[in-house]
């Protein structure tokens, strides 16, 4: 038992050891040993905010446009005379008081992305990680890899590990087209290899599904 002093370090200890699944969701009767310099951190709140808020500007297009009054296609004559009219001057049809007038201050395209310090952008997938461990939502499956794509084949792969109805987050270690192919056609299911995760892809899977060999790599790159 543990006292109210060690209880985090107990739930810690019992989260950084996770059983190695191979693709039929059997256990292989081997364990792997999480780093806590990854998946053990306190959370950072503000880095993840950070992270996630570039991955989103980054992904805008920034095409938006509408037309101002020198880019409206229409006459130039002058639509009534200065003065007699009794209301106020009008020298353009173009203008923006009128309907079908050039908008005032229209959106113009814009690059919405910004920039972010490499070592908060790993603290934030470290904070991510650790969120995901803390609620059990990582599994670690031996390295596999397919003959050829079949998405049926990486259906079944789901349905093994218990994850065919849920976000699930694929990490490799390194590319492997045909288990892309095969799982590219899945709404609720993507393959990453280490070097490309993003705090974003993280916290919005429900499952975060690890190969052995995608462990060392993801250690390498964040606990720098």
């Amino acid at each position: 038992m543990c006292s109210r002093s060690q209880e985090r370090l107990c739930n810690y200890s019992e989260v950084m050891k996770v059983s190695v699944l191979d693709i039929q969701g059997k256990d292989t009767g081997r364990k792997v040993e999480l780093s806590e310099a990854v998946y053990g951190i306190e959370p950072n709140d503000h880095a993840v905010y950070l992270d996630v808020k570039q991955y989103l500007a980054n992904k805008r297009q920034g095409t938006h446009k509408a037309k101002e009054r020198a880019e409206i296609t229409g006459s130039t004559r002058k639509i009534k005379k200065q003065k007699g009219t009794g209301t106020a001057r009008a020298g353009s049809i173009k203008s923006p008081v009128f309907r079908g007038g050039g908008r005032i201050f229209g959106p113009r395209p814009k690059d919405y992305s910004f920039k972010l310090n490499k070592n908060l952008k790993r603290l934030a997938r470290r904070s991510a990680l650790s969120i995901q461990a803390k609620d059990n939502n990582i599994i670690v499956v031996e390295d596999f890899s397919f003959e050829a794509p079949k998405t049926k084949a990486f259906k079944e792969v789901l349905a093994a590990l218990g994850v065919e109805n849920k976000k699930s987050l694929f990490v490799l270690a390194e590319t492997n087209n045909n288990v892309y192919l095969s799982s590219r056609n899945l709404k609720r299911s993507k393959t990453v290899i280490n070097t490309g995760l993003s705090t974003y892809e993280l916290l919005n899977a429900n499952k975060i599904v690890l190969s052995e060999a995608a462990l060392a790599g993801i250690e390498s790159n964040l606990s720098k």
